[in-house]
């Protein structure tokens, strides 16, 4: 007990020093003076505590990680975890679709297991290294340099931000190390922390500078809750059962798996688990094996399957959740253990192999294979829609802004769900990723090319004796859900390089949907989510998006298929409008198909439209449970405001949705609006979600490919009553008494001074103040509405209107 009494006074002692040495360290403020007339901050008392947990990390998430949270985190600079915060920085640019070698991987708590690691990687300290004094922590603190440099020179506080910041999305990164802050802050007086947004408060501001002063203090990670200890126990015991069908059933599953963020059942809403592969056994510290894709060899030595705890900060563009529970245990066990069947060898590591699902599982039933990514299919859409990298233009740039997807029923006899057919074309359905460091990009297509065509060949021949169908019995070819699972439809918003996934078919018809069977699933996940590398060279990312391409074009026959015969062309070539002769030349396909007739049945003279409402009809079962999914996750959505104040908003909000064309040239991509009321517990948030139209979504034209494939004529509005996206890109905020008068203002603008007064009257700018309370705001709505599958707003793409 003495020798706690002395260490607590000797803590408390050097405590009492830190903050006194820190008061004369600011009073003196001995940095270099950037030139004449520089201005001061005046020393002002310091908070006498720091708690990290209750201050300093809800300070970090909301200021600080809505920039710096993932690999499009400026200079690589990572927040969201004292690992990142200690890694410190990186001129190296993750998103580079140029370079001719791929880089090293830089995944944080992966391919560097220390801040010395990350040193000889290259990464520079925002934090000081050196004698670890206040004066030195903060002196040496590129980090605390930059917030002071924003204290020192404010920027304004109403209008546009000045020319002097840049705000592209591809803009130069400058990334100031220890030696170079002071030269940093000279030329560029403005461009302190947080950049091109509001100052920190004092408060907040004083907080963060006793706490660098300590030396950035904070606790070690917490270890899993008590709760959840015998289910990792009892996870991890079936992924390590021996037996090649459990192995070749593991691997299956964690090559599906390895991005969620995996929450058990019952667990605290905000304790998640990534799925590793690891080189010690379950009851000993995991040691993640650093593989670049999740089907590389994981080296000669055992490895097993692990439950790692995340503890970075949640941010949403990567917050791809996947529940674990005894009915999914359950589930599992039913799809692939139960039935009878042999795995007589499992398969090697040699990438021609692995890269190819449909030989690698070749002895794992298909109907299950499917079933698995039917159960949970947004989050495999989610997968490669919204993405484990953050931003994904890989897959985004070949698709529209909006659409519908749904999917073949397992259960119908489907030629592509036949194990048989899967095994004849397994060859034709290599995906590029194989061949991932050549150069040598016209010979890699070539070969690809010419599998897809056998493999296109291949099913129109099957196509030509599917028969004709009335259209009512060919919907049965669509899955329903199973008791209703909302996962059956699905809607996709494309918001310029980011994207999301809803539940059900959302909005007004859309120009285009896709039907997925099983091969199509399968192949996208496997090019854009298992084997694709945000590190890779410009051949890697070319022959991904070319791919892609294809795939698209595939789901969007599949929809064809289903209409008469004698308008499939002409649909089929609007969607494809503006092509370059030699374009079109080298997506061409196989399409006899489309004079093949296999539908009969329809009444009007308008088949596309029909489809849509017959899909609306056929998946109305799984509509309810869609819009609770989307309103407020996966538990029963709380108490709404009074009736009359949601009908109200919820009228004037909707007319909004008859905008479009030129009348929407001045909205950006994703607006959030908060409908305010006398009870804050009470207001309503809705998201503008703008949907730009293209001539052509194909990913390799001539000249400016975003002014080439506008058709701002069909630009159109969908308006949902929740908050949607991870990018918003604006913020409004409008009383309930003026929501006629909001609605009425934006349907009126024809103008960009139109949009300007807008903003003026309900808008929130870089500038404004008040901006920061209103990203809090829906920052908490957000987290109070979805407790689980809730992250942090990216601020990046906000918009200087």
């Amino acid at each position: 007990m003495q020798e706690k009494k002395r260490l607590f006074g000797l803590l408390s002692l050097l405590f009492i020093l830190a903050l006194s040495a820190l008061g004369a360290y600011r009073a003196l403020n001995p940095h270099p003076a950037p030139g004449r007339g520089e201005p001061q901050l005046q020393p002002e008392p310091l908070p006498t505590t720091v708690d990290y947990e209750a201050q300093v990390r809800p300070l970090l998430d909301r200021r600080c990680v809505v920039c710096h949270g993932c690999y499009d985190a400026p200079c690589q600079l990572k927040l969201s975890s004292m690992t990142g915060l200690r890694r410190g920085a990186s001129e190296a640019l993750v998103y580079n679709p140029t370079r001719i070698e791929a880089m090293p991987p830089s995944r944080l708590f992966i391919d560097g297991k220390s801040t010395a690691a990350w040193r000889q990687r290259g990464f520079h300290p925002v934090l000081n290294e050196a004698q670890p004094t206040p004066t030195q922590n903060l002196d040496n603190s590129v980090l605390y340099r930059l917030l002071k440099q924003k204290q020192l020179h404010p920027q304004p506080t109403s209008g546009r931000l000045s020319e002097q910041f840049t705000l592209g999305l591809n803009r130069e990164q400058t990334c100031p190390t220890p030696e170079t802050v002071d030269d940093f802050t000279r030329e560029h007086p403005l461009w302190g922390m947080p950049y091109a947004l509001p100052n920190l408060s004092e408060e907040e501001y004083q907080t963060l500078t006793a706490w660098l002063a300590l030396g950035a203090p904070a606790p070690s990670p917490s270890g899993p809750s008590a709760m959840v200890v015998p289910q990792i126990e009892q996870w991890e015991t079936f992924f390590n059962q021996p037996g090649n069908k459990q192995r070749l059933v593991s691997r299956y599953l964690y090559e599906h798996l390895f991005h969620a963020h995996i929450h058990f059942s019952g667990s605290p809403a905000r304790e998640f688990y990534r799925l590793v592969r690891s080189s010690t056994p379950p009851g000993q510290t995991s040691d993640e094996i650093a593989t670049l894709r999740p089907y590389d060899d994981p080296g000669p030595g055992p490895f097993y399957y692990r439950l790692l705890k995340y503890q970075p900060s949640i941010v949403i563009k990567n917050h791809l959740v996947y529940e674990f529970s005894a009915a999914r245990l359950q589930r599992f066990r039913e799809l692939f253990l139960k039935l009878d069947y042999r795995v007589t060898e499992l398969p090697g590591y040699d990438p021609a192999i692995a890269s190819n699902p449909f030989k690698t599982f070749y002895q794992l039933p298909i109907t299950s294979r499917y079933r698995l990514l039917l159960d949970d299919a947004h989050f495999f859409v989610e997968g490669f829609i919204k993405g484990p990298v953050c931003r994904g233009q890989i897959a985004l740039d070949v698709i529209e802004d909006r659409f519908w997807v749904v999917f073949f029923d397992p259960q119908q006899q489907v030629f592509t769900n036949d194990a048989q057919f899967i095994g004849k074309v397994a060859d034709d359905l290599q995906l590029p990723a194989v061949r991932q460091s050549s150069l040598d990009i016209t010979g890699i297509w070539r070969d690809y090319w010419d599998r897809w065509r056998r493999y296109m060949l291949t099913k129109q021949s099957l196509f030509e004796q599917v028969g004709t169908h009335d259209i009512q019995h060919a919907l049965g070819h669509i899955w329903q859900g199973n008791d209703g699972n909302p996962n059956a439809a699905l809607t996709v918003f494309r918001h310029l390089d980011s994207a999301s996934v809803v539940y059900g078919l959302v909005g007004a018809p859309p120009d285009t949907a896709w039907i997925i069977d099983y091969p199509l699933f399968e192949r996208i996940h496997y090019l854009l989510v298992a084997g694709y590398n945000v590190y890779g060279n410009v051949v890697h990312q070319a022959n991904t998006r070319i791919y892609m391409d294809f795939l698209r074009m595939e789901g969007e026959d599949y929809f064809l298929s289903f209409l008469p015969a004698e308008y499939r062309q002409a649909i089929r070539d609007k969607w494809y409008s503006g092509l370059h002769s030699g374009i079109e030349k080298l997506f061409s396909v196989p399409q006899d198909w489309l004079t093949i007739e296999t539908v009969t049945g329809y009444r009007t003279d308008k088949p596309q439209a029909e489809l849509y409402r017959y899909l609306q009809q056929r998946l109305s079962d799984s509509a309810a449970a869609a819009r609770t999914r989307n309103r407020c996750g996966i538990r029963p959505c709380p108490g709404t405001p009074t009736s009359e104040s949601k009908n109200r908003a919820d009228r004037a909000m909707t007319s909004m949705a008859a905008l479009h064309g030129v009348h929407l040239q001045a909205f950006p991509d994703v607006s959030f609006v908060r409908v305010t009321t006398d009870n804050p517990q009470q207001d309503m948030n809705y998201s503008l979600i703008r949907n730009k139209a293209y001539q052509n979504v194909l990913s390799f034209l001539p000249g400016n490919m975003a002014q080439d494939r506008a058709d701002i004529r069909r630009d159109s509005m969908t308006v949902v009553d929740w908050l949607e996206g991870s990018y918003p890109n604006f913020f409004f905020s409008v009383p309930l008494n003026e929501i006629e008068d909001f609605a009425a203002q934006c349907t009126a603008v024809q103008t960009a001074e139109d949009f300007q007064a807008l903003i003026e009257r309900y808008g929130f700018r870089r500038t404004n103040p008040g901006f920061w309370a209103q990203a809090d705001g829906f920052q908490d709505s957000f987290a109070r509405e979805k407790p689980v599958l809730s992250g942090l707003f990216d601020l990046n793409r906000y918009q200087d209107l």
